[in-house]
């Protein structure tokens, strides 16, 4: 306990003489000072920590960012306490990462009033939204749309079928009826298995390898030849499972290719939250609310889904199943096609 206050202490007078009059001033109109305060882990997580400093570093190559620093937690119990430090340190924007750390950005963002907050994948309950906070929120319905029609068109057996943790979560439902959705679309006559963790608590749904694994190879063995995996461990498992036999695997939330090197061999695709260009357009946003020119956009921010490359598979990619796949992201974006996979299970 006393080596992590030391460290936090220390870490602190980094951040703070980073701001001093001898560099740049983050108290000054002029310098505009960005915090990111990681989920609990590194910044380089090849995840939504990286994803996020990457927004930032782009806001700070183009210019409307002077300082950025960060804070990697090592509890979640210390959420409070590092965003407090960058506010304490007269930072404009404090950018948070992950649902877990949506209560300590809310209690902080209401203490400081006059710094504005960006919270990655933290929705805003309607009323309760707050003028200086932003929650980055994604649209996982169309995203598993996307990961539904990739594995309709490159099924074999007619049988797919998606793994991920309780339906309890409101975006992983999104998710599952949305690939439920996606797979139907371009087939109608497919067998499609979403697989729900929904014996399990909320918090440990996603974090139970051993059941994801069983779970894919179960559907594997019905005759699913592709697999979709949701987040965290258990979407993991299921994908890494789905290698291990030779099937066809998609992943969920940010490119999987680079995070899981024994799924990648038969990774066709993953399904991605755009973070970094969220990130790198809402501190534009606040740059322009800092100026009068237009409002902040307090609440909840619609940020992009889209889908990664195919990586290893490529050539395994026919290019009428790309085009097709292009046109319904395209569809997706505009509204002319539509998931009907409504926000919270009925």
């Amino acid at each position: 306990m006393r080596n992590a206050a030391l460290a936090t202490l220390l870490l602190a007078a980094a951040i703070l003489a980073a701001c001093s009059p001898s560099s740049l001033d983050c108290t000054r109109y002029d310098v505009v000072c960005v915090g990111l305060v990681t989920g609990v882990g590194q910044v380089k997580d090849n995840a939504f920590n990286q994803a996020a400093w990457e927004g930032i570093q782009q806001a700070q190559a183009d210019g409307d960012v002077q300082v950025a620093n960060y804070i990697e937690t090592v509890s979640a119990k210390d959420y409070d306490e590092n965003i407090a430090v960058f506010a304490d340190a007269g930072y404009d924007i404090i950018v948070t990462v992950g649902a877990a750390e949506g209560q300590a950005t809310t209690d902080v963002a209401e203490k400081y009033q006059h710094v504005y907050f960006i919270g990655v994948d933290q929705y805003q309950e309607t009323g309760a939204e707050r003028l200086n906070l932003a929650g980055l929120v994604f649209p996982e319905d169309q995203a598993g749309f996307l990961a539904g029609a990739l594995a309709a068109q490159m099924t074999a057996t007619n049988m797919v079928g998606a793994v991920l943790g309780t339906d309890a979560d409101s975006q992983t439902w999104r998710y599952g009826e949305g690939f439920r959705t996606g797979a139907l679309y371009i087939n109608p006559d497919l067998t499609v298995t979403v697989a729900y963790h929904s014996d399990a608590d909320l918090e440990d749904a996603d974090t139970d390898p051993d059941w994801g694994a069983t779970m894919a190879y179960t559907l594997i063995d019905a005759g699913a030849d592709v697999i979709f995996g949701g987040p965290g461990a258990t979407g993991d498992a299921a994908l890494e499972a789905a290698a291990a036999r030779g099937v066809y695997a998609i992943g969920s939330d940010l490119d999987a290719y680079y995070r899981l090197p024994e799924a990648a061999p038969r990774l066709l695709s993953s399904v991605v939250k755009q973070i970094s260009p969220g990130i790198r357009e809402l501190i534009g946003r606040v740059r322009a609310a800092m100026t009068g020119a237009r409002m902040f956009p307090s609440g909840n921010y619609a940020g992009v889904c889209s889908y990664a490359p195919f990586h290893d598979l490529a050539a395994q990619v026919p290019a009428d199943v790309e085009a097709r796949l292009d046109e319904i992201e395209q569809g997706l974006s505009d509204g002319s096609l539509l998931t009907d996979v409504p926000p919270v299970k009925p």
